[in-house]
């Protein structure tokens, strides 16, 4: 089984963008501990991080036929992209959302997801930690549908 991990806007300053909001792990860090929680899961897992929303839908659609899932912050893009949402759905590609803070505790603007109805789950306000959670919870989702 192998995952995709995609990263929005910004999330490549992790670790030193914010550290009161977002904590201190780079996202280096998120993904060595993913690679360990594939590891024992048994699964492969691929990074992507992109700035621009056309990017980041061109890794979306790349899912198609490559990977069994994805685990994505779509960082500012979650809150205004029609394109991303669009493209999972063209894809079918189950996805989980996850998010570093409490998006619903933040501005109003920030409140509200375009992704999370096509989320099989969404994980926010756990720090780094939700990546892991998430990881975990979408090959719990596929081992079952399977």
């Amino acid at each position: 089984m192998r995952i995709a991990v995609l990263n929005g806007p910004n999330l490549n300053l992790l670790g030193t963008r914010e550290p009161a909001v977002y904590g201190h792990d780079t996202l280096q860090d998120i993904e060595r501990r993913l690679r360990g929680v594939a590891a024992e899961l048994g699964i492969e897992v691929e990074f992507a991080q992109r700035n621009g929303e056309g990017d980041l839908v061109d890794c979306v659609q790349a899912l198609r036929g490559h990977a069994q899932g994805a685990v994505i912050n779509a960082g500012a893009y979650s809150h205004s992209s029609l394109a991303l949402r669009d493209a999972f759905a063209s894809v079918s590609v189950p996805y989980v959302e996850v998010h570093v803070s409490n998006i619903f505790a933040r501005e109003p603007e920030r409140r509200h997801s375009m992704l999370a109805g096509g989320a099989v789950g969404i994980i926010c306000g756990l720090g780094s930690a939700g990546y892991e959670f998430a990881l975990r919870g979408l090959v719990t989702h596929l081992t079952a549908r399977a």
